[in-house]
């Protein structure tokens, strides 16, 4: 939920897709998405406009793939399904745990999505659209998660009741949460902001560090990491190894796409010692942690009146090796 309580429980049967041996039993794993950045880009484009936003699901959308003649899979039956435990069934359609799943599902929304009138765009095969007559649809697609936003109304209900025949969904209305990202819309303002908020209080909970002094900058001013701060010792490797710095960076860059460019000169200087952090590095993270506590309010806004967009700079923005 946008408030980061869960609303519901679910339960796969999955399959132990961990033993899937390549080129025998699954070829093709790649799944496009999505981008974060162009789903920013068009929710900017709808708001402009004031288009309608809607957001659903697709139900049990792994399930939906079927697999080909030679991806020859065989699963026992789950307990209470069949009497005879030697007996092994053969997989017509792919399964949770699957390492050909993801493709799979993509691959069946495509054929479906084309087969309704839907283009793939030629930057970003995440993204459709169906134009008819004047009216534009535009569908962004990340796995399962979908938004549908256009110049009509009507159309988007047409679209949508077209799509649940296909395949089953789950209606969630108009747009407020997304990816872990809280989505504000003020119709009256054509402005639609992005927040997230409760992930930031749930990376701070796991770190530690949700009652630390909030910091007014992402970096201390005027510091340079090189690689004369990597680990000195084995000693420091060792223990720099059992640090949650990789984890940290991978939650660091989702802010900083999504809601937070402020840090991403910070979060793209950390990355440099993904392979070999040190001590000097982790305690920039934990810098940057601070600071999140001080603007995990703050929301990305898109829209307005003001059109005119200035940047500054500063002389030791130049200050790194690079």
């Amino acid at each position: 939920m946008a408030n980061g309580s869960i609303d519901k429980h679910k339960v796969h049967l999955v399959a132990q897709g961990f033993i899937q041996v390549y080129g025998l039993d699954y070829f093709n794993t790649y799944s496009p998405v999505a981008r974060l950045t162009s789903i920013c880009l068009i929710l900017a484009i709808a708001v402009q406009y004031d288009w309608e936003i809607k957001s659903f699901d697709f139900v049990g959308a792994y399930l939906n793939g079927k697999l080909e003649d030679n991806e020859e899979i065989y699963m026992q039956s789950p307990p209470g399904y069949d009497s005879d435990p030697r007996m092994v069934k053969r997989l017509q359609k792919s399964l949770y745990g699957l390492k050909q799943a993801g493709h799979k599902w993509y691959d069946t929304l495509m054929h479906m999505l084309t087969k309704l009138g839907f283009f793939i765009t030629y930057a970003n095969p995440g993204a459709f659209y169906v134009c008819v007559g004047e009216n534009i649809l535009i569908l962004m697609v990340h796995i399962d998660n979908c938004i549908l936003m256009g110049n009509s109304s009507k159309l988007i209900t047409c679209y949508e009741r077209k799509l649940n025949n296909c395949h089953a969904l789950t209606d969630l209305g108009l747009v407020y949460w997304l990816l872990g990202v809280k989505i504000i819309r003020d119709h009256a303002a054509h402005t639609i902001s992005l927040s997230q908020c409760s992930f930031i209080n749930t990376i701070l909970s796991h770190s530690l560090m949700a009652d630390v002094k909030a910091y007014g900058s992402p970096m201390i001013l005027g510091a340079i990491y090189t690689k004369k701060d990597l680990p000195s010792s084995p000693k420091e490797a060792t223990c720099m190894q059992h640090s949650p710095y990789y984890q940290a960076i991978g939650s660091l860059m989702y802010l900083a796409i999504a809601t937070h460019p402020d840090i991403a000169f910070a979060v793209s200087i950390l990355s440099h010692f993904l392979n070999n952090p040190g001590d000097a590095h982790w305690e920039v993270v934990k810098h940057i942690f601070h600071y999140l506590k001080s603007t995990r309010d703050l929301q990305l806004t898109y829209g307005g009146e003001r059109h005119n967009l200035e940047g500054y700079t500063d002389a030791d923005g130049g200050s790194q090796e690079d």
